[in-house]
């Protein structure tokens, strides 16, 4: 009988894995655990901390352990997904840091400090920058899973480096997630960093934050979809003693509705609808939404101004213009009831006369029949005349108007004289 044949084996010399090919096991529980044991080992003392942190770099992979860290330095331990922190089944071992942002005092002065230990690291490590930022929005998204006691001094803490701009304020959309926003912690978190804030800084810094992030249209969203109105908003932040953050609120409202009311003139304009229904839509929209005269009557002068397309020479742009603006001055008239009104839409005129340069010339004319048609006083045109107008253009303008305000001024002296007798 035939003897089965063995299969032929390779020969050869068996190869082996360099060093530095070998995968090395992620052990984030065995890094936490030698990080906990050294921070505790320093006691309460955060110069020792910030040390033993440096000094251990070198010999921990804080880029491939950064989470980690991090999740120690903030709450203390390895966070699990929700916010729970992750408990060692040996109870023999520590898991928890005694000192972190959730056991500091929530006082400004202590954060101060505590934030010191964070810049200390990420200047020696600067790799570390991106994943703090991260870190930090991931922790304002597990904001529910933590107590109020965390979320208060989370929220000073993150007050604090904002002012002192160690994170942008890109970790604050973390705060629009949906189920924060439905339990009002989104809000009642922006509202109690913001109050930190400005006790930092003043609103302008927290405003130029906000929309370096482009999320200074956003705080609406932080609010419940049937409380966003804008009482709803100013009421809140007001009583909340943000009277910075209404107004500015408000002011980003009222840029909405200027926006949206131009755009309805424009159509109005374009599809050459009766002046006269044009001023009723504009008094009621105005009314409404409580815009002020002098701020609707520049946004008639650009969107008059803004229908039709001008002819490049001067000679023919002027008779162009007043034909225009003799159609629409009871438009205009219409809202400069106010001294204040006039004056806004003198100055304006004056400065798109200026950055419209076959305008140069029409100054005048146009003021003539404005004052013909009741759109401008002359007290108003006397006002900016003396000392209302702006500098752009300023001489030429006044020398063109010349002989008009010295007419002005002769009949308003006869008028005084008549008065008199």
């Amino acid at each position: 009988m035939s003897q089965k044949q063995p299969k032929p084996t390779l020969g050869g010399q068996k190869i082996r894995t360099r060093k530095r090919d070998e995968k090395k096991t992620f052990e984030p529980t065995a890094f936490r655990d030698e990080i906990v044991q050294g921070l505790n080992e320093q006691g309460n003392d955060l110069e020792a901390i910030s040390r033993y942190l440096d000094k251990q770099g070198s010999r921990l992979d804080y880029r491939r352990y950064a989470e980690t860290l991090l999740d120690i330095l903030i709450a203390g331990g390895m966070l699990a997904p929700g916010g729970s922190l992750i408990e060692d089944a040996d109870k023999t071992k520590p898991c928890r840091v005694d000192v972190c942002v959730f056991t500091t005092p929530d006082d400004v002065a202590a954060m101060r400090t505590q934030a010191e230990v964070f810049n200390k690291l990420i200047r020696r490590y600067k790799y570390l920058e991106k994943s703090f930022e991260d870190e930090m929005k991931k922790v304002l998204i597990f904001l529910k899973g933590f107590s109020d006691e965390e979320r208060a001094r989370l929220a000073t803490f993150t007050a604090v480096l904002l002012a002192n701009q160690q994170v942008t304020a890109n970790i604050l959309p973390s705060l629009f997630h949906e189920n924060l926003v439905k339990e009002g912690i989104g809000l009642d978190f922006a509202t109690a960093v913001f109050k930190t804030w400005l006790s930092e800084k003043d609103v302008n810094h927290l405003i130029s934050c906000l929309r370096r992030a482009n999320i200074e249209q956003r705080l609406p969203e932080l609010f419940p979809a049937n409380k966003r109105s804008q009482e709803h908003l100013e009421s809140h932040f007001r009583a909340a003693g943000l009277g910075p953050v209404a107004d500015f609120q408000k002011g980003q409202q009222n840029v909405a509705y200027k926006k949206e009311l131009q755009k309805k003139l424009a159509d109005m304009i374009s599809s050459e609808d009766d002046v006269k229904e044009i001023v009723v839509y504009v008094k009621d929209y105005m009314k409404k939404n409580e815009l002020a005269e002098q701020e609707v009557v520049v946004l008639v002068w650009n969107s008059v101004m803004k229908s039709v397309e001008w002819n490049k020479k001067e000679d023919l742009v002027a008779e162009q213009a007043i034909r225009l603006l003799k159609a629409y001055a009871p438009l205009l008239a219409a809202f400069t009831t106010q001294g204040r009104s006039e004056l806004d839409l003198l100055v304006k005129i004056q400065n798109y006369c200026y950055d419209n340069i076959q305008f140069m010339k029409v100054f005048n004319k146009i003021l003539v029949l404005f004052y013909k048609a009741d759109v401008l006083s002359e007290d108003a045109i006397l006002k900016w005349h003396k000392d209302g107008h702006s500098s752009k253009g300023r001489s030429v303008f006044l020398e063109q108007t010349k002989q008009l305000v010295e007419w002005l001024q002769s009949a308003e002296e006869e008028s005084e004289e008549e008065d008199e007798d």
